[in-house]
């Protein structure tokens, strides 16, 4: 598998839990605070559409990150599947990468399924938690990156 095939299956993997994290939240979530001084699930999720936004710029030899404020909660969702199509598309382009798979890779796409962890936590956190999974078993597949994933395989309590 060369470093851009195992780049878009890990954006499709980073919008399989993303996706599932982000799904069916009641609409007190987004401003759910565990503590004093911790980001909310909706800045989290502002911050992870900036870290995919930075990624694009990085695989086009841009080094430009720009943090943005959270929005509506379903619009930061839209966006963030937006990303990640914009994202896949550019790395199943055949263009060359103007930064290295990598750094690309250790930089904002792993940052980013680094805070789907956060809000799968503080889905749980805030009395509304998702079931867990057996991602092994997920269908993940380079390409899907949209809202519309494939359902859960083998989920526990």
């Amino acid at each position: 598998m060369s470093g851009a095939e195992l780049l878009r299956h890990t954006v499709a993997t980073l919008a399989y839990r993303g996706g599932k994290a982000v799904r069916g939240a009641p609409a007190s979530f987004p401003v759910f605070q565990a503590s004093e001084g911790t980001r909310t699930p909706g800045q989290i999720l502002a911050h992870i559409n900036d870290l995919l936004a930075w990624a694009l710029h990085l695989i086009e030899g841009r080094h430009h990150f720009e943090e943005s404020t959270p929005g509506a909660w379903e619009a930061d969702v839209a966006k963030f599947h937006g990303a990640l199509e914009r994202l896949d598309a550019r790395l199943a382009s055949g263009i060359p990468l103007r930064c290295p798979a990598e750094k690309l890779f250790q930089g904002p796409i792993a940052d980013a399924l680094t805070h789907v962890g956060q809000i799968a936590m503080l889905r749980r956190m805030s009395g509304a938690p998702m079931r867990g999974e057996n991602y092994f078993k997920a269908d993940i597949e380079a390409g899907r990156v949209g809202a519309d994933q494939a359902p859960s395989r083998v989920e526990f309590d």
